[in-house]
């Protein structure tokens, strides 16, 4: 009898060494403590302390998901920084590693603690630990703080985030309060007074139950009936398709033709003697060679070029040396050697080729800076070039610029007349505004609906992760912007799509069956 009482009080030892060696670096039994029923699971500095542990578990988890959800914007993310620091670096995929790591080793510190408390020891955070939960909440809150003030939009996205992940995030949530309930049903058992109890207890129910009623307050528009959704949205390359190839140049029109984009989305600039050309930026240090052609110009504005000085430099080399997006993969050896070989591309050129192949064009026109020979003639200087250089058939020409609008309406009638933002209704057609062109975290399936009901179809920009796409088609949109034709043309439907039944299912069997497992845990 005696072995056997020996036996059940050590046979969970070395499970109970690991726990507490890798928690509180106490491998030997006699350094720890059995928590008496009745009594505090650990000291007054201990009860102090994990508060600040499931807060660190807490904020890296938001961060990790802000984070993880924005990856639709890395681009622009690092675009920014080389813009402040001068060179260029994949920042996303750092932080994102990093918090990846700081919230597993969170998270784990969290779960063997819970294990211990089930386990009825005593908790004790190693200083090291300690340490490591304070650099993980530091991090994770000052990096929440830094995005709320650099990147404002990003809440945004995150809150669309919810509109198709809400459903998911829920299972996840009551799955989490699964597991803390063996630890809840114990400590309960464990105190010996009912004020105790009620301490314990209340606050976990009381989330539960929130938890349980959430979805009554859940909207998706990817929750819809059988035979609702609408066409999928065309796909406009941005830039072309600039995780394939360099951006705005010959091969990435190309590449999005041939991945079956419906558009092309370029910026123009004109050159110093009147030529206009495909450029982004401001000054060709990022995407030319400009560094090892013209040493003592990389400073200079793009439009300050002659076109012969342009002609000379090389538009693709950096895209194989910076890798510019996360996840390109690796180029077959004839897209590197045609990537090596491109140079800027004339607007004219780009126009031939979208007319050729029968595809929309929608562009940003950049002004030439003061003392430009062009500065006050630009508009009149891009015309020429859309009606009498190239000829593109009209109807494909999606006119963005809000300048002089009434006269290019007058001298070029049957462009598709574009507004960049959210105006009412009675304006936009007072303008002969056909479309919208909307940064995506102005996504609205209410205003879609509103301005459909006018003719007036709705373009989102820039839409590059499969979620986000989902929302757009789900919401109406008639088309998107994207860096990632190739990825986005072979969703055949939604992602999250389903009918508001399949979604009563999902939530009612989740909250049965937790509130099953959940009550046969408390009545063991």
């Amino acid at each position: 009898v005696v072995r056997r009482r020996l036996l059940q009080r050590y046979e969970h030892q070395p499970f109970i060494s690991c726990l507490a060696g890798f928690y509180s670096c106490r491998w030997k039994r006699y350094q720890r403590e059995r928590t008496e029923p009745g009594k505090c699971c650990c000291n007054m500095r201990e009860c102090m302390f994990f508060p600040l542990l499931v807060a660190a578990f807490g904020f890296s988890l938001v961060f990790l998901y802000t984070w993880g959800e924005g990856k639709n914007d890395y681009n622009g993310f690092d675009w920014y920084n080389y813009g402040n620091l001068g060179f260029w670096f994949l920042w996303s995929l750092v932080i994102l590693i990093v918090a990846a790591v700081l919230f597993a080793y969170i998270s784990l510190l969290l779960v063997l603690a819970m294990c211990l408390l089930a386990e009825g020891q005593q908790l004790y955070l190693h200083w090291s630990h300690k340490i490591g939960t304070f650099l993980v909440l530091g991090f994770s809150i000052s990096s929440l703080f830094a995005l709320s003030i650099l990147w404002r939009d990003h809440r945004k996205t995150v809150r669309l985030s919810f509109q198709v992940t809400a459903p998911y995030l829920h299972i996840g949530a009551i799955a989490i309060m699964v597991l803390l309930s063996w630890p809840v049903a114990l400590h309960a058992i464990r105190a010996d007074k009912k004020v105790t109890q009620v301490i314990i207890v209340g606050p976990y129910l009381a989330i539960l139950l929130f938890l349980f009623l959430i979805p009554l307050g859940m909207y998706s528009p990817c929750i819809r009936e059988m035979g609702t959704l609408g066409p999928k949205p065309a796909l406009i390359g941005h830039r072309g398709a600039p995780m394939l190839a360099p951006e705005n140049t010959e091969m990435s029109f190309l590449k999005t033709i041939e991945h079956g984009g419906d558009g092309l989305e370029t910026d123009v600039t004109i050159s110093y003697d009147g030529v206009p050309f495909l450029m982004h930026d401001d000054t060709l240090r990022r995407t030319t060679n400009i560094q090892e052609v013209y040493p003592n110009d990389t400073g200079k504005a793009a439009s300050l070029f002659s076109w012969d000085a342009l002609q000379k430099l090389n538009a693709g080399t950096w895209f194989l040396k910076n890798k510019p997006f996360l996840g390109m993969g690796s180029l077959s050896k004839a897209d590197q050697n045609q990537a090596m070989n491109q140079s800027i591309y004339k607007l004219s050129s780009f126009l031939r080729l979208a007319d050729s192949h029968n595809k929309l064009v929608i562009f940003d026109l950049y002004r030439p800076p003061e003392r430009h020979p062009y500065r006050n003639l630009w508009i009149r200087r891009i015309l020429d070039v859309i009606l009498k250089e190239s000829k593109i058939k009209r109807h494909l020409v999606l006119w963005l610029n809000n300048n002089v609008r009434s006269f290019v309406q007058s001298v070029a009638p049957g462009f598709q007349h574009t507004m960049g933002r959210k105006a009412p209704i009675e304006e936009l057609l007072k303008h002969n505004i056909v479309k919208l062109n909307l940064v995506y975290t102005d996504m609205s399936s209410e205003d879609i609906r509103k301005y459909a009901e006018a003719n007036i179809t709705t373009n989102f920009y820039v839409v590059n992760e499969p979620w986000l796409y989902s929302l757009a088609w789900c919401s109406g949109a008639h088309s998107v912007t994207t860096n990632a034709v190739h990825l986005l043309k072979d969703l055949s439907q939604p992602l999250f799509l389903m009918t508001p039944q399949q979604y009563n299912i999902m939530w009612i069997l989740t909250d049965l069956t937790s509130a099953f497992l959940i009550s046969l845990i408390f009545a063991l």
